[in-house]
């Protein structure tokens, strides 16, 4: 995480304000950023994209939490390349998992170049110092439209999955 000094003081530079640094940045900085991010070279072979996502993808690991141990089970198995029906078995399980929501969780999404936080309770979602008891009247208060909460906020495809695997 970088600093910046501001009437004095130190403040942190904010993810969003590192990632749009990095855009910025050519291969030899990229490759002077992976140093200090990662304490030591970059490989040569890494294009300056590839460079880019790593990195970025570091910077947000660190401030906001990497991968939880399940998930990366799930990622080497499927490197392991585990049979094909298996393995889609598997990952259709942990996706289902993944969708549920545990209290403490905070949900994201721009409406109207707006960054709206909505926090995932034991008895609803809290947003914007009220409760509601359905992320689609989450949705609604948002938007002011009526929405499929879950996918305003990006937790279901525009199809249901199970719809999809009842299809002949």
């Amino acid at each position: 995480m970088q600093q910046k000094r501001r009437n004095g003081r130190t403040t942190k530079t904010s993810v969003g304000d590192e990632i749009a640094h990095l855009r910025g940045l050519d291969l030899r900085g990229l490759r002077a950023r992976w140093q200090s991010v990662f304490q030591r070279p970059a490989p040569a072979h890494l294009t300056r994209h590839l460079l880019f996502a790593v990195i970025a993808y570091r910077l947000q690991a660190d401030r906001f939490g990497d991968l939880d141990h399940e998930t990366k089970q799930v990622l080497d198995r499927t490197v392991a390349k585990e049979a094909g029906p298996a393995m889609s078995a598997r990952l259709a399980s942990f996706d289902q998992k993944r969708t549920e929501l545990t209290p403490g969780t905070v949900l994201v999404r721009e409406w109207d170049r707006r960054s709206q936080r909505v926090m995932v309770m034991a008895d609803g979602f809290a947003w914007n110092g009220q409760t509601y008891d359905s992320l689609s009247k989450v949705a609604f208060a948002i938007t002011g439209t009526r929405w499929n909460g879950p996918r305003f906020f990006g937790l279901r495809d525009k199809e249901d999955r199970s719809a999809m695997e009842v299809r002949p």
